[in-house]
């Protein structure tokens, strides 16, 4: 097993991170270190791969909430191998694609009734007369259907 010897610093450096980020994603549980006789924290070269599909993960819009639950999956919080690393971005793509679709259904219904019910667009009534939604829900309903409707398209409700 290899010597947890990367101090703070390097591994920062390394990961073109803050000191103060790898100490964050150490207090969400995201990495690990070990104290040196000095009590210093002292990193395993691995955690560098930790950081890069969190880095990874976090520009596609993974959350880290959704990136520690993928890690949890992890048998004895290991490091992510190649196999590990396709079956999280594959699970990670499907959510990202109904996120995607949310997004064009936003996109497509910017100038149009979103169900808020204010009823102050010409097209409201239309659409959402006397606030008939709000008995589906609260918030912007057409757009939260749509959001959940490309979800489950998407994921198969897995997200």
């Amino acid at each position: 097993m290899e010597e947890a010897k990367l101090s703070v610093g390097i591994v920062a450096k390394r990961c073109g991170i803050k000191v103060s980020t790898l100490h964050f994603y150490e207090q969400q549980g995201l990495i690990q270190s070990c104290r040196n006789s000095g009590n210093q924290r002292r990193y395993k070269p691995e955690v560098m791969r930790r950081i890069s599909v969190i880095k990874a993960a976090q520009k596609v819009g993974v959350s880290l909430e959704e990136i520690k639950q993928a890690f949890s999956s992890l048998p004895n919080k290991r490091t992510p191998t190649v196999q590990d690393w396709q079956e999280l971005s594959k699970n990670w793509q499907r959510m990202l694609e109904g996120r995607i679709a949310y997004l064009q259904s936003l996109r497509d219904n910017l100038t149009g009734c979103i169900g808020c019910g204010c009823l102050s667009m010409a097209k409201c009534p239309l659409y959402n007369p006397n606030d008939e939604l709000s008995k589906s829900g609260t918030g912007a309903v057409i757009l939260d259907n749509a959001e959940q409707k490309a979800r489950t398209a998407f994921t198969g409700g897995l997200f």
